[in-house]
């Protein structure tokens, strides 16, 4: 059974929606103990205190604010409870904007919660998602979760709605700060009816049913072996360096494969893998046809290296 983790009310107008908060997703990764190298006994984590020279409980901590160097000011539940903001038990909607809405900023999601009306709410609940469904409409809010002020957006999401927390725009970093150089690129006719025709045939709908964690269910794999004592497989090294490359040729490969694929199984989006092996289908065609009519378009300074492998037990 899920547990709320957030009770409190979409304050929509004058109209009060009790509502709780369920977290809509979950990390399935693998997660590892830290353990001691020397006899593999598994390590604890222990609360220290420096001033009195040993180990506490963690029930005798609390949450300190350092105003000043050194200065604390103990900060309890009941001081959080209380804070003068509206938001710290309701969702506050501060606006409706368009659900396709052309400002990026407010598209970096945090987290995703699944609301759950209460029985007294439900009507007025589904009058404020059908008329999100009905205008295409996205609900701006603001709500308090785990201690902090955060700006959400709320959107239909099949039987029930979606608040999915965003960052705040001084949260988001320039572009500014990244190297993507100021070269304009001039694009042959044909590259670019190229590159579209791959992209055309690898568009579909997206089946999320489809997908699936494969670093994760390999890293199951290993970890199987190494406990039955086997010898884990090794993998064999990307190579090192770029190779001058035909553009064309690799964009042809890859929309044959791509067509190849789709024709194949009408149902499945061609993956990023079938993507690859059509770049290196690309890359192998053109290595055979002469440099002199070979394009370039990377090259590597460093000469390319052969694979290694590598065994672990």
């Amino acid at each position: 059974m899920a547990r709320a983790m957030w009770k409190g009310a979409v304050q929509f107008g004058l109209v009060t929606i009790p509502v709780k908060l369920y977290l809509a997703t979950e990390s399935k990764g693998i997660s590892f103990n830290m353990l001691h190298k020397d006899d593999l006994s598994r390590i604890q984590m222990k609360i220290f205190c420096p001033v009195e020279d040993e180990v506490i409980s963690r029930s005798d901590t609390v949450k300190g604010y350092e105003y000043a160097p050194g200065e604390y000011v103990v900060i309890t539940d009941e001081d959080l409870e209380n804070v003068p903001l509206k938001t710290v038990r309701s969702i506050e909607i501060e606006q409706f904007t368009k659900a396709e809405r052309d400002d990026a900023a407010v598209r970096f999601v945090k987290s995703a919660y699944y609301l759950e009306p209460d029985k007294i709410g439900r009507k007025a609940f589904h009058l404020l998602k059908t008329v999100l469904e009905d205008d295409g409409l996205t609900a701006i809010c603001k709500v308090v979760i785990k201690d902090r002020e955060a700006l959400a957006a709320l959107d239909p999401f099949g039987e029930t709605m979606l608040l999915t927390t965003l960052h705040w725009p001084d949260e988001i970093r320039s572009v500014g700060e990244l190297d993507l150089g100021d070269e304009d690129y001039d694009f042959k006719p044909a590259e670019l009816k190229m590159a579209q025709q791959l992209v055309a045939a690898m568009t579909g709908e997206f089946d999320p049913a489809q997908y699936k964690d494969e670093y994760r269910e390999a890293l199951e794999t290993i970890i199987a072996a190494k406990v039955d004592g086997q010898e884990t497989v090794a993998v064999e090294a990307p190579e090192e360096g770029g190779k001058l490359i035909d553009l064309m040729a690799a964009l042809e490969a890859s929309v044959n494969a791509a067509k190849a694929a789709r024709d194949a199984n009408a149902e499945k989006p061609v993956s990023v893998s079938d993507a690859k092996a059509a770049k290196a289908r690309g890359a192998a065609a053109a290595k055979a046809e002469s440099a002199a009519n070979a394009e370039p378009v990377a090259e590597s300074e460093a000469p390319a290296k052969p694979a290694r492998k590598r065994k672990t037990a």
